[in-house]
């Protein structure tokens, strides 16, 4: 196998795992429930 044909294999897994780890990760923070914003009155008190 030479080499450009080496590199173009293990891109293509770097970018499998990448784009695996970033689908288990959205995943996992959607789990969390509800976003909700913080209190205005809170964020006016650090101004």
């Amino acid at each position: 196998m030479n080499r450009s044909k080496f590199v173009a294999i293990l891109t293509g897994v770097i970018s499998l795992i990448l784009g695996i780890a970033y689908l288990m990760l959205v995943q996992l923070l959607d789990l969390r429930g509800e976003m909700v914003p913080a209190p205005v009155g809170l964020l006016l008190l650090f101004f």
